[in-house]
């Protein structure tokens, strides 16, 4: 709004700046108000994580987190992770790409596709696996016949994990790659470029700061995601549990100590996504603050 009042003559930037401003009162009642959602319920939950876990000192803190199952939770957090984001990253790609730079028929059942882990609850997609590659299930007696375990072991928590986070990259990268239309990919292809050359010359360096942005969130969720890896992993101590459910499971035996450790490695990560993604906004703000003045520039 500040850049476009600029362009006005004085006394309309003037009236246009009266007209979307508001009063110091209310201002501050607003600025208040979030300040007081954000502390009740993002600042405060987070120290008590931090507190419980700490509060019997640092022995006991590091000693659940050096306990055998716990090691287990956190390697098999990071394995599904590992496996279900970079298969996310490929996916949202190749489906921005196809839907944002491609014109063809489905397009739209496509992006609603894309976007149904966001309506369905994440237990209903647990259960989905289930009734597919459960020993009950559509192809269960096919995969014992061939002995092939997929629920209540790894391969069922990344699928089910994959199911969850994989509208994350893709609802980041299909909006910008719209947006940039397909000039510059034109461009360079009536230049002699290939269409492998294209999309890491010119598409890809376009799109990396909103890519990384939706590689984070992606990160975060396959980590914390409770619902669907609960139904799929049989809750095996050592072997199937994640860390959201050994969390809860420590909760549920009363050792709070234990359960609020591995909950503070969860908080942690949630921090550490919050810089990165503001770290990431940043960039993505300055880019285009820089585009801005060049095309400015350059008219």
């Amino acid at each position: 709004m500040a850049g476009a009042t600029t362009a006005l003559p004085g006394t309309q930037a003037a009236a246009v700046r009266a007209a979307t401003s508001e009063g110091l009162v209310v201002r501050a009642a607003l600025t208040f108000i979030a300040l007081l959602y954000l502390g009740l319920f993002l600042v405060l939950p987070l120290v008590a994580v931090f507190a419980q876990a700490l509060e019997k000192g640092l022995g006991p803190y590091f000693a659940a987190l050096a306990e055998p199952d716990a090691v287990s939770a956190i390697k098999l957090t990071l394995i599904t992770a590992g496996i279900a984001v970079p298969l996310n990253m490929i996916f949202g790609l190749a489906a921005s790409w196809a839907i944002a730079k491609f014109d063809f028929y489905g397009k739209g059942l496509i992006v609603s596709l894309i976007d149904l882990p966001f309506s369905v609850s994440p237990v209903i997609s647990g259960l989905i696996y289930v009734l597919l590659f459960g020993l009950q299930g559509l192809l269960g007696p096919w995969l014992a016949e061939h002995d092939i375990q997929i629920i209540f072991a790894v391969p069922g928590l990344v699928l089910a994990t994959i199911f969850v986070t994989f509208p994350f990259v893709a609802r980041e990268l299909i909006p910008l790659m719209e947006q940039q239309g397909t000039e510059e990919e034109e461009a360079a292809l009536l230049l002699g470029a290939s269409g492998l050359t294209t999309f890491w010359k010119v598409t890809l360096p376009n799109v990396k700061w909103a890519l990384l942005y939706g590689v984070i969130l992606c990160n975060a969720r396959a980590m914390g995601e409770f619902g669907a890896v609960s139904v799929v992993s049989g809750h095996i101590r050592g072997e199937t549990n994640t860390i959201p459910l050994h969390v809860e499971i420590l909760y549920n035996e009363y050792n709070f100590v234990a359960a609020f450790a591995c909950a503070s490695l969860l908080a942690f990560l949630a921090i550490i996504t919050l810089i990165l993604k503001s770290l990431v906004e940043w960039k993505t703000a300055r880019k285009l603050a820089v585009t801005d003045r060049t095309t400015g520039e350059t008219a």
